[in-house]
């Protein structure tokens, strides 16, 4: 009897739990409430503000690609993508944007003038590749690609905008931490062609161990500690590289990069506007901030928030000069560089900072038809309520109970400040309908 009570506790718990699982979102997915919507809405609108005011155009591409336009140039990883069963094409779901605006620039937008300034703020789809159910399959960016647009003067204005971006949403403590793939690149070809890409990796993941242990010359190993050690304060990691021994074209992108770093801490002050605190913002150069694989093709960059909202990385990007050529008809390359905003990692951030929304936006009106009869006038002038020049959010009472100490708990409850109670009326304009009674209830 025991061992029969034990199994069908067991059915029980099972089917409770399979019951509980079945209208669950998707593991890596989650629904958005009103509350975190709001928040969400809250950075949106401000970044937004920040790529008008820079000139960036909004751009929506389709959430569905090609699985050859998501693999072309090495732009997307692609064990990442999340591929749909079709009868037909081979399709996915976007794991990024970059890809999605590139096809799209030199195709329907082809003979656009240059440069191209544009901006998205999407949601992107990633297959989890062992994180667990805490990992995301889903993810929120926003950011923007200045297509057509060269030298050191593009690159400012991309860190710049970021910059922009995050004074703006108040943070306060953070870093830039910035890079060069093509320098790094040049600087990784001494290695052996059987080394090159094993001590590429290694100094992608900062495996100094693997380095100390990788069979190579003596003198190959001092370089590559040397590479994987090219972190920090941008003069010192200048002065460490001019003190190699450096080619005509290597000693080209140095300069840049120094004087990139100088333009960036020139205007840095510049773009900080008054938030809860003086921001505080660091730029590091970092010659180990590559990729295992050739996407990007000058300047690449990550951001970092600090110990005070747990190390997080806010945001990324890179120049990718190769990338659109894959998609023109005829092969011919434009320049591309930009960044994405991880909008949950901000979230988190701005959460500890206190400076998201606390809760959703409130009614300002509740409007009360004073007996089942007058319930057409009170939809009419909630309707005028809503006609003002200042939007207002306006809620008809739709209870039976019409009893005013109901209606009054009703909206204390939902911290409605207004209660408009609306007898019988001529139809007509707000003018010439009899006034309903106003009722403060929750002085806010």
């Amino acid at each position: 009897m025991f061992l029969t009570l034990t199994l069908s506790l067991h059915r029980l718990n099972v089917q409770l739990h399979e019951s509980s699982m079945v209208y669950q979102p998707p593991i890596g997915t989650k629904d958005l409430l009103p509350l975190e919507v709001a928040q969400k809405g809250w950075m949106e609108d401000r970044v937004q503000m920040v790529f008008h005011r820079w000139g960036y155009q909004r751009i929506i591409t389709s959430t569905l690609e090609r699985l050859d336009t998501l693999r072309a140039g090495g732009a997307v990883r692609p064990e990442s993508v999340l591929q749909i069963q079709t009868e037909g094409e081979a399709l996915g779901l976007r794991p990024e944007l970059t890809a999605s605006i590139a096809r799209t620039a030199v195709t329907r937008m082809a003979g656009a003038p240059l440069p191209q300034r544009l901006y998205y703020i999407a949601n992107v789809f990633r297959r989890l590749r062992g994180e667990g159910i805490n990992g995301s399959q889903e993810l929120f960016q926003a950011g923007v690609e200045l297509l057509g647009g060269n030298g050191l003067s593009a690159d400012s204005e991309i860190l710049l905008v970021l910059l922009d971006c995050l004074s703006t949403l108040g943070l306060r403590h953070w870093c830039i931490v910035l890079g060069e793939a093509e320098l790094t690149r040049s600087l990784l070809m001494p290695f052996p062609d059987n080394l090159r890409n094993g001590v590429r990796r290694a100094i992608a993941h900062l495996d100094r161990v693997c380095l100390e242990t990788m069979p190579m010359a003596e003198e190959l190993r001092k370089r590559a500690l040397i590479l994987l050690d090219l972190r920090g304060e941008p003069t010192k990691v200048i002065q460490t590289l001019n003190g190699l021994d450096l080619n005509p074209n290597q000693r080209r992108l140095v300069n840049r990069l120094k004087a990139l770093a100088e333009l960036f801490t020139e205007n840095t002050t510049l773009l900080q506007y008054e938030t809860v605190s003086s921001p505080t913002t660091t730029l590091i150069l970092d010659l180990s901030l590559i990729q295992t694989f050739d996407y990007y093709t000058g300047i690449v960059f990550e951001v970092i928030s600090d110990i005070e909202t747990g190390q997080r990385i806010l945001g990324q990007g890179g120049r990718y000069d190769q990338l659109l050529g894959h998609y023109h008809p005829q092969g011919k390359d434009c320049s591309g560089i930009g960044f994405c905003l991880n909008v949950e990692e901000l979230q988190q951030a701005l959460l500890k900072l206190n400076q998201l929304p606390q809760e959703i936006p409130p009614i300002d009106w509740l409007v009360v038809p004073t007996t089942n009869q007058s319930r057409s006038a009170a939809f009419a002038y909630a309707q005028d309520l809503r006609k003002n020049p200042h939007p207002l959010r306006v809620e008809v009472y739709l209870e039976e109970d019409l009893e005013p100490a109901s209606v009054r708990d009703y909206a204390h409850r939902r911290n409605i400040k207004r209660i408009a109670w609306v007898e019988d009326g001529p139809s007509g304009t707000l003018e010439n309908r009899s006034q309903p009674f106003v009722e403060i209830i929750n002085d806010r």
